[in-house]
């Protein structure tokens, strides 16, 4: 009898240490990007910061660049969602891979704020991308704008992407916020 209820407490121990050796992953169920309609105000700030060093920056490289990258002649609200978070997901991938990587050592430190931002609101459009459009193919638009970001990469300096990113930062994030509306972005 001792011995049966020593096994018993050594199963019920070595059951309770198997189920909290290996974590349960319960999928997410939802897509909530509503966070970013309106970021925090010492992101913005720093956003801010950044860009204004770069344009001080700018100023005394005298740099030149005629990327027209972020020019197009639709808006955003006139994406479907899925393209809308596929949009932002593409300006941030360049973005972060410029300011993961900036052109000069007085950007690296303004950058590492602005970066971490960037760096988990792309994980969170990833997410949603995945749970609800895994199998999303992009509007001719955005397929026509994607391939001019793929050229633009092939052709342009470190610089001139650089710029073009940074410069427009606040487009990506007027980007963002309109993916984050969803149906009500106009």
């Amino acid at each position: 009898m001792v011995c049966y209820g020593v096994t018993m407490i050594l199963v019920g121990t070595l059951g309770a240490f198997l189920v909290d050796a290996f974590p349960r992953v319960t999928p997410k169920k939802s897509c909530s990007l509503s966070k970013y309609q309106f970021p925090a105000p010492s992101e913005l700030k720093a956003v801010q910061r950044m860009k204004e060093q770069f344009e001080d920056i700018m100023l005394l490289t005298n740099r030149k660049c005629n990327t027209r990258l972020f020019h197009r002649k639709w808006n955003t609200a006139e994406l479907s969602v899925p393209d809308r978070i596929a949009l932002v997901k593409a300006e941030l991938d360049l973005t972060i891979t410029m300011l993961t990587n900036p052109t000069t050592q007085r950007m690296a430190e303004t950058c590492q704020q602005p970066l971490a931002f960037l760096t988990q609101v792309r994980q969170d459009l990833r997410d949603c991308l995945a749970l609800e459009a895994p199998s999303h193919q992009p509007s001719g638009k955005l397929r026509h704008w994607l391939q001019k970001l793929e050229t633009a990469k092939k052709k342009e300096t470190a610089g001139c992407l650089e710029a073009s990113a940074i410069l427009h930062i606040f487009q990506i994030l007027n980007d963002l916020r309109c993916a984050a509306q969803r149906e009500d972005c106009t």
